[in-house]
């Protein structure tokens, strides 16, 4: 793997069949929907984020794709195949990295890192793959006695030795300390400019907003929104907020030209107005809004359909 200081950044290829196809999936269990019409594409060489809420149905939606969870109904194309039906063949184009490692505490990084490249035809070289994740020091270190952070390098290496065209990532950098996400990143960065296409999952909008080229937003069992992290939630969600204090208590105006605005209230009053503040919606300001607003009409929906007569709780 190169370094993502002298490699260019690969985009994804939109020329090319879709990594992933998703159309219209739903999963029940039982009566209730975790999953309901969700549908979307993965480009090749494009790093996707799935961002919800626990509940929301996103697992789900990431075990489906994998192969680890069968679909109650839609279609479902990975790397061209019904996941359904994957044989080992497929499996070995994908790498995962689940949310919990199952490392031998016992091996060292070498020692584990080489078992998993012997499941494999074409395996990356071991000590690239080890040097490509920053743990070339920590070689010959037993697994047990590396931080939280380096065995989650080591779950990255143990996810693209063997050259996979997809790589799952779900919640890569919970409880890593500021420092150690960063790292992290950069070495994302370097698999998306070997072309490596990304399925990424994380609670973390500033990671989204760093690492994907889109997001989609899935929330009480339905995608609500997609597209690049600039765009999501569309123009209005982005208008600024002016808020400030008057005679009347504490009063706020969205507004597309806040300057004006501001300039406007200090003419008007002849003072700069009290407790003044010009907010911009963050990407996190945007996904709690999409989020409650599903969350909302879920529950609206689930009331009108509830029986006559049935009991409130």
């Amino acid at each position: 793997m190169t370094s993502s200081t002298s490699a260019p950044q690969a985009s994804a290829d939109l020329s090319d069949p879709p990594v992933v196809q998703v159309r219209n999936l739903v999963k029940r269990y039982g009566a209730h929907a975790a999953v309901r019409g969700v549908s979307f594409d993965i480009s090749r060489g494009e790093t996707f984020a799935l961002l919800g809420p626990n509940g929301a149905g996103k697992s789900t939606t990431i075990e489906i794709l994998e192969g680890y969870r069968d679909r109650s109904s839609g279609e479902v194309r990975v790397l061209g195949v019904d996941p359904q039906k994957g044989d080992l063949a497929w499996k070995a184009q994908l790498g995962i990295v689940l949310q919990s490692s199952a490392e031998a505490a016992h091996v060292t990084v070498r020692e584990q890192v080489e078992q998993f490249a012997a499941y494999y035809t074409h395996p990356r070289d071991v000590d690239e793959v080890i040097a490509a994740v920053g743990l070339t020091e920590k070689a010959g270190t037993r697994i047990g006695k590396l931080s939280g952070g380096q065995r989650r390098r080591v779950d990255v290496a143990l996810g693209v030795i063997g050259r996979p065209q997809l790589l799952f990532l779900d919640e890569p950098t919970t409880g890593f300390d500021p420092e150690a996400r960063r790292h992290f990143w950069e070495l994302i960065r370097s698999l998306k400019a070997e072309g490596t296409t990304i399925l990424l999952t994380t609670h973390y909008l500033d990671e989204a907003a760093q690492l994907a080229d889109r997001v989609a937003v899935i929330a009480a069992g339905q995608l609500v929104e997609i597209g690049p992290v600039g765009t999501i939630g569309g123009a209005d969600a982005r208008t600024p907020v002016v808020r400030w204090r008057d005679a009347t208590g504490l009063r706020e105006e969205r507004t597309s030209e806040p300057a004006a605005f501001v300039t406007a209230l200090a003419l008007q009053s002849g003072t700069e107005p009290r407790d003044l503040e010009v907010i911009r919606p963050s990407l996190e300001d945007i996904y709690l809004g999409l989020v409650a607003a599903a969350d909302a009409e879920a529950a609206e929906a689930a009331e009108t359909t509830e029986p006559t007569g049935a009991a409130h709780v």
